[in-house]
């Protein structure tokens, strides 16, 4: 390759040696070449005006350093045990909103926390250099030398207080039992750490225990995991700590636990993630970021979820009395349908974790979850069983209902209130129909698997606990007596006044087409004195708006016929009973006068054009034409002749098939009524061959045991026989020894008797023989 460009170049250097004129020529456009870029650049330089200048962000008066030119002076972090840097884009919107929070929050805190703004959209400065960051504003606090710590919550002023103030005192010293006592006492999960600062000003563990505090916050801006310190060891014998630099974990409903230091690093990130993975958690806070995000649909996809909006004040200083009246009226002996249970990531049923574990009360970590037991027969709302009754009080998987528990704030997620049915207009005191109430609670259970979902009615009677437990004992029960909430627009009319008939006042003309909403659906296609031709559609459907003009032609058509209307509904703002839905749009339904219950589909393999509308309207519409005329007996009305007998014979074959209408819709619900009961005697029936097989598996484990004891009670009766006989045969040979030993006596005594008188004698022949 080389050798070829250098021949290359060595042939174009022979030429231009040959052809002065080419290398002169070369040399001129390569001039003019030059001179023409240098003109273009020197033209679109002019064009594209330069960058203004940054300007202060803040205002002067506003006890915040800007550093509107992107500047980072680390310097400014050394001033203040506690510092807060605000990164804001000056275009952004965002931070133009935020901007009136944090001068609100720097005018209460200047004199505890430094407050710093970086402009980090100016291209020239160091801070857009040296960071990337995906979206603006973005706050960082720095405690001394540990951080950054990422603010996550909404940029509100109460809840940047919130946190900065969480930030300067991460740990809350308790130094009497009565303190440690009411720490201990509230629903959110307690973290205390025991260190005796008698020895050292500093004990060794105690830095590393307050990074853990400043860990947590950097995992949940609001601070769930609240962390104390106890410095006396007769408070910290309260809760049974004895050695030093112990951290102990406080939980309501589980064994409390007490950090492994033998089996874990004591280190801030290990201490934290051990809170992490063992606290319990029984409400969970939700915090939609209000952009595009999937937080909500991740924690709805888990099963059914109670929402509860309520006001929450994030500067208060004690939990809100109504997360305590929850928290301590759900998870109590008080609701006895309730039970927490731990289900782990690897389940996928929560039968598979409930029929494992014995019917004492369990708790849960994370996720929250609620096994409902349901009650013997639904309970009507605002009814509180009395204590000590036949309730459930086991945890039992009889419908197999889990139901997690979120709590938001009602003043940050109105308009997710707003869709779930709560009332527009957030001023009102009193809503019984959405089910606000003067303390500004709303809740709903959201089952997105089965789309549906419920809203809480309360009474005026009835507490917050009652009317909750109602409501969780209706939800969990297998025939629930929540009605499904349906969502729709709110087609407000012009309100007039009433004012007596005049002859020259003129009613305004009907539309052309009817537009339909949730609450006005059934009542107009259910009208049996009207044929309804109803067009189901929505705003993104194409299609839809093709067949616009098809549909006003068709209604300008039947705008003189008083029988045959015309009307459309968005099923997409709309929530529609399952009956009345279409499984796609658009679609094309008739509902004949007094034939509403044979209602017609229009052909999906038809175009829908003006000819095939008309010919499907004429086929199927009601044809009942004397059906709003009432028979008479004169004979003026009716006539005379064959004709009148027609007449009367037909609007007696009318009546009569109206009598069947009406005995069909009777029977209809008889038969309901006894579907709903053989289905709860199904469930019934179940029930008891539960019960039943499991009676049959004790007997049978009974009488496995009783043989078992009698093959045993025989055994040992047989070894019982063998110990009798073999002790006879034992005394019977002890008889004969002792006989044996007798006779073996009698003959020693008789040995030594002749013994004795044998040396006698000898002695006596001794005596004679000297």
């Amino acid at each position: 390759m080389l050798r070829r460009v250098r021949q290359s170049l060595r042939q174009v250097l022979y030429l231009m040696a040959r052809r002065p004129d080419l290398l002169c020529g070369a040399i001129v456009l390569g001039v003019l070449l030059i001179l023409a870029v240098k003109f273009t650049c020197s033209r679109a330089r002019n064009v594209v005006a330069a960058a203004r200048p940054p300007v202060r962000f803040f205002s002067p008066e506003a006890p915040i350093v800007d550093l509107y030119l992107g500047q980072l002076d680390q310097r400014l972090r050394s001033m203040a045990e506690v510092s807060l840097i605000f990164f804001y884009a000056p275009w952004c919107a965002h931070s133009l909103a935020a901007r009136h929070e944090v001068q609100q929050v720097a005018k209460k805190l200047a004199k505890q926390v430094q407050f710093v703004a970086v402009n980090c959209w100016w291209s020239q400065g160091k801070c857009r250099k040296q960071n990337r960051f995906y979206q603006y504003p973005t706050i960082h606090l720095f405690y001394r030398r540990f951080g950054p710590i990422d603010y996550k919550g909404p940029f509100v002023a109460p809840y940047v207080e919130s946190f900065i103030l969480r930030v300067i005192t991460p740990l809350t010293y308790l130094p009497s039992r009565a303190m440690l006592q009411e720490f201990l006492s509230y629903h959110e999960p307690r973290v205390v750490g025991f260190f005796q600062f008698n020895s050292s000003p500093q004990p060794p563990g105690y830095l590393t225990y307050l990074s853990s505090a400043l860990q947590a916050l950097k995992r949940d801006f609001r601070n769930v995991v609240r962390f104390g310190v106890v410095t006396s060891k007769q408070v910290a014998e309260a809760i049974s700590l004895k050695e030093d630099a112990s951290v102990y974990l406080h939980r309501r409903f589980n064994s409390s636990l007490i950090f492994p230091r033998g089996e874990r690093n004591f280190t801030s990130e290990a201490i934290c993630s051990w809170v992490f993975e063992h606290h319990e958690t029984v409400l969970k806070w939700l915090q939609p970021p209000g952009t595009k995000s999937r937080l909500l649909e991740h924690e709805l996809n888990k099963g059914p979820a109670l929402l509860l909006f309520l006001p929450h004040n994030p500067l208060a200083s004690k939990p809100s009395p109504i997360l305590q009246q929850v928290s301590n009226g759900g998870f109590t002996s008080d609701l006895l349908c309730c039970h927490s249970v731990l289900l782990p990531e690897s389940s996928t049923s929560v039968c598979d974790v409930c029929l494992h574990l014995s019917p004492s009360f369990t708790s849960s970590s994370v996720p929250c979850t609620v096994h409902l037991t349901p009650p013997p027969s639904p309970i009507p709302p605002y009814t509180v069983p009395v204590q000590g009754g036949d309730g459930i009080t086991g945890l039992q998987c009889h419908t197999n209902r889990t139901l997690r528990f979120y709590v938001l704030d009602v003043a940050l997620n109105w308009p997710l209130a707003v869709r779930l049915g709560a009332s527009g207009n957030r001023s009102a005191s009193l809503d019984q129909e959405a089910g606000i109430q003067r303390d500004g609670l709303f809740a709903a259970i959201v089952n997105l698997k089965d789309e549906v979902h419920y809203v809480l009615h309360r009474s005026a009677a009835a507490t917050l606990t009652e009317s909750l437990e109602g409501f969780i004992r209706n939800f969990s029960a297998p025939y629930s007596v929540l009605q499904r909430y349906l969502v729709g627009e709110n087609k407000k009319g012009v309100k007039q006044e009433a004012r007596r008939p005049d002859e020259h006042q003129q009613s305004p003309p009907p539309p052309l087409i009817t537009e339909l909403t949730t609450s006005s659906f059934l009542p107009f296609i259910m009208d049996i004195e009207k044929d309804v031709l109803l067009i189901y559609y929505t705003q993104w459907c194409g299609f839809c708006s093709v067949l616009n003009h098809i549909i006003i032609q068709l209604a300008r058509l039947l705008q003189g016929n008083s029988t045959i209307t015309v009307a459309r509904v968005n099923v997409a703002r709309n929530d529609l009973p399952w009956e009345f839905m279409v499984d796609h749009v658009p679609s094309v339904l008739l509902f004949p006068r007094n034939r509403k219950h044979l209602s017609v589909k229009f052909p999906d393999d038809l175009p829908i054009t003006l000819p095939n509308l008309l010919h499907f309207i004429l086929q199927h519409s009601g044809s009942a034409h004397y059906a709003k005329k009432p028979a008479t007996s004169s004979v003026e009305s009716q006539g005379s002749g064959p004709s009148a007998v027609l007449r009367a014979e037909f609007l007696a074959l009318q009546r009569e098939v109206q009598a069947l209408h009406l005995a069909r819709e009777h029977l209809s619900k008889q038969l309901a009524q006894l579907w709903r009961d053989n289905r709860r005697l199904t469930f019934d029936a179940r029930s008891l061959e539960a019960q039943n097989a499991e009676l049959q598996r004790e007997r049978q484990s009974l009488e496995e045991q009783h043989q078992e004891k009698s093959r045993q009670l025989g055994e040992a009766v047989k070894r019982l026989q063998e110990l009798a006989d073999t002790s006879e045969n034992l005394l019977n040979e002890n008889i004969l020894l002792r006989v044996l030993l007798r006779a073996l006596k009698d003959k020693r005594e008789v040995g030594e008797q002749v013994e004795v008188e044998r040396k006698e004698a000898e002695q006596k022949s001794s005596h004679m023989a000297s």
